[in-house]
């Protein structure tokens, strides 16, 4: 695969995230948060059976098979992934598409901060303004107040703080055998598991209300999930890092496109600046490590 091509998949596959904000938005009409994660991750799920059974087999070819620590770690990751989605899911009800997009990017500056101080791994100088720079943008898509945020924004923001454990910790899971689509797969199960046994126990679930939330599910779970996370997979392995951090970054801006064509939301001036400073800020922790590790890749020995 062309670099090109490569470049085009995570497009689409950022495209795909951030337009799910809506799917999940409206989804929420008809059946709690809760149940709509856990069709929504059962769905990714089934969608990566195949490839999850072309890995192993490959993997067994080899001679490497997974063990009860992979098991685990797979399950664990699920349930720091469903408390991630389902905190999101609640938060998106009471708030904006465009303020879900953004807050949720706010993982990216959590995630180098948190190994620093629970990791000791060393930061590169970029993280500290770019972190103050995101919390100067929260500050902005508040209206100029963080006590003016809503009830749905802080839900999004305590999401991020799972979805940052969630990336701290797939990478080691994932590469402990190599099988990064079954580690996925596990997890996706776990979520989805935990999902539905939540639903089940706290909210009314109908198979009218199932129904009517299907299409909205279905592409929250299917393209999502499924088919973004394989677009992701996929592609990463025939680009450079700098490519694929910017173009991935692009989700929470086809967040704020898709919310402005198919929900009609208008974000002020003072919230599109707070948006495209935690946009930029993200973009700026991602890449500028990279831009160093070029330069001094390139230095002579």
């Amino acid at each position: 695969m062309k670099r090109a091509q490569a470049n085009g998949l995570l497009l689409v596959a950022a495209l795909i995230w951030g337009t799910a904000f809506v799917a999940q938005q409206a989804g929420m009409r008809d059946v709690g948060p809760f149940t709509f994660t856990g069709v929504r991750f059962l769905f990714g799920a089934v969608v990566i059976l195949p490839l999850v059974a072309r890995e192993l087999r490959r993997l067994g070819r080899r001679g490497v098979w997974l063990d009860g620590r992979d098991l685990a770690g797979g399950l664990l990751l699920g349930v720091v992934l469903f408390l991630g989605a389902a905190f999101q899911q609640i938060g998106i009800a009471g708030t904006t598409v465009s303020n879900a997009g953004f807050l949720t990017a706010l993982y990216v500056p959590l995630v180098p901060v948190a190994s620093a101080l629970l990791l000791r791994e060393r930061l590169h100088w970029s993280v500290w303004p770019a972190s103050a720079g995101c919390l100067g943008g929260t500050f902005l898509l508040g209206g100029g107040s963080l006590s003016a945020l809503s009830t749905g924004d802080l839900w999004v923001i305590a999401s991020a703080l799972f979805w940052a454990a969630h990336v701290m910790m797939v990478g080691r899971v994932a590469a402990r055998h190599g099988a990064p689509i079954t580690i996925a797969c596990l997890q996706f199960l776990m979520c989805g598991v935990l999902g539905m046994a939540s639903g089940g126990a706290l909210e009314v679930v109908s198979i009218d209300a199932l129904e009517r939330a299907l299409p909205s599910i279905a592409y929250a779970g299917i393209l999502s999930v499924g088919l973004g996370f394989t677009l992701q997979v996929v592609a990463q392995r025939h680009t450079l890092a700098a490519d694929a951090a910017i173009l991935l970054s692009c989700e929470t801006l086809f967040a704020a496109i898709a919310a402005r064509i198919f929900v009609g939301e208008v974000l002020t001036p003072m919230q599109l600046l707070g948006g495209a400073l935690i946009f930029a800020c993200v973009m700026a922790i991602q890449l500028l490590p990279l831009v160093r590790a070029r330069n001094e890749a390139a230095q002579p020995a």
